[in-house]
């Protein structure tokens, strides 16, 4: 329904998301905000809406970058990505609708669900034609040309969700969002 979304069930096996939730756990969070996050390859300035040089954090871990090559590999993305934020969620926890940063990121965006289901949001932003995508666990959503440009994206802060008329309780649920840092986009 939205151009150039692609939405992959069971990108990961339950297996694979399993090690990648036990992995994601035994690494350090930081809490700037109500919800826990983690930053690789750079921070992002989520006041100044910016990533520079002096964010660099270093290359990614070797169980992100494994994911990096496997998202590049099945053409989901067209460079290897070299930024990854983990958020996590728990029930009631939401993000408030956007679009990642334009000049800071490449024209794809790939995140990895793991966890709880829950349903993400899309707004057209000029015409507000609205649409919901169900995220499963170990599923893959992305955004690339008018779906990372035209749309906003976001998942509301409550505690259940609606899927096919059933009501479904949230759980803890964890995004792994993949992009490639744009570095000259001040120039």
């Amino acid at each position: 329904m939205i151009p150039d979304l692609i939405y992959v069930p069971n990108y990961l096996s339950n297996d694979e998301g399993e090690a990648l939730i036990r992995k994601v756990d035994s690494q350090l969070w930081m809490s700037p905000f109500k919800r826990r996050v983690q930053h690789y390859g750079y921070q992002y300035d989520y006041k100044k809406h910016r990533v520079t040089e002096d964010m660099y954090l270093g290359t990614l871990p070797s169980w992100l970058q494994e994911l990096a090559m496997r998202l590049h590999a099945d053409e989901m993305m067209p460079a290897i990505p070299d930024q990854v934020i983990v958020n996590e969620y728990y029930a009631g926890q939401g993000i408030a609708p956007h679009i990642d940063c334009e000049p800071c990121f490449g024209d794809t965006i790939a995140s990895i669900s793991l966890g709880s289901t829950c349903i993400m949001d899309f707004e057209h932003v000029q015409t507000q034609e609205k649409h919901h995508q169900v995220l499963h666990p170990n599923s893959l959503v992305v955004m690339q040309h008018e779906a990372r440009y035209q749309w906003t994206h976001g998942i509301p802060a409550r505690k259940s969700d609606r899927i096919e008329g059933v009501i479904q309780k949230r759980q803890r649920r964890l995004s792994l969002t993949f992009r490639t840092v744009i570095l000259d986009y001040s120039k």
